[in-house]
């Protein structure tokens, strides 16, 4: 009989410096939903606290970053890091639910994300936006960040809007699909991992 989890060590602190960034996350993915985010773009943080709290994972982000560039670096970054912690805080993935799924409303926004953290990363985004910036986050940013994302959590996600006119709704609801579609795959509900591989 396999090992029971031990739901305490599902953290990890991850962090990536380059000449374009210096960048420090860490996760807990059994947490209460308190975040402590200072990506140095105003809007990302927003969205960053709104994943964590609606996801129940634990978040600390510090960034700093070339935004005397623009704010690229930062985001594509700690998209990376953020992926790469919580995949390290997953450890083996024995016991959880592997797939999440949710429809989130916003007002007149609804999005829809499907996601699978079998090892592999895939990402697929289908969203526009019309205003190009928000808070200096320049919306082009939000499906690269989602694929800079899959790449080190090694997921398959699928994003869209299905509904939604105002910007701000949009990505909102966007990232609150993703926390509740998380929330459901990090789960742990037995002990086996959930691959007919045996592995991932």
């Amino acid at each position: 009989m396999p090992e029971k989890i031990n739901r305490a060590d599902r953290t990890a602190t991850v962090s990536r410096k380059t000449k374009e960034t210096d960048i420090s996350v860490t996760v807990s993915l059994d947490g209460t939903g308190t975040s402590s985010v200072n990506s140095g773009v105003a809007f990302l943080d927003h969205m960053l606290t709104n994943f964590s709290k609606h996801s129940g994972i634990d978040l600390s982000v510090t960034c700093r970053g070339d935004l005397e560039i623009d704010d690229h670096h930062s985001v594509e970054d700690i998209a990376i890091v953020v992926g790469s912690a919580i995949n390290e805080a997953l450890g083996e993935k024995r016991g959880i639910q592997r797939y999440g799924w949710a429809i989130i409303p916003m007002d007149e926004s609804l999005a829809r994300c499907a996601l699978d953290l079998g090892g592999r990363s895939y990402c697929i985004f289908k969203a526009d936006f019309k205003r190009p910036v928000i808070q200096g986050f320049a919306t082009e940013m939000v499906e690269h960040f989602f694929l800079s994302l899959s790449g080190t959590l090694k997921a398959n996600i699928h994003l869209a809007i299905l509904e939604g006119e105002n910007t701000h709704h949009k990505i909102e609801s966007l990232f609150k699909s993703f926390a509740y579609a998380m929330k459901a795959a990090i789960a742990v509900t037995g002990d086996e991992i959930p691959s007919t591989k045996g592995e991932f």
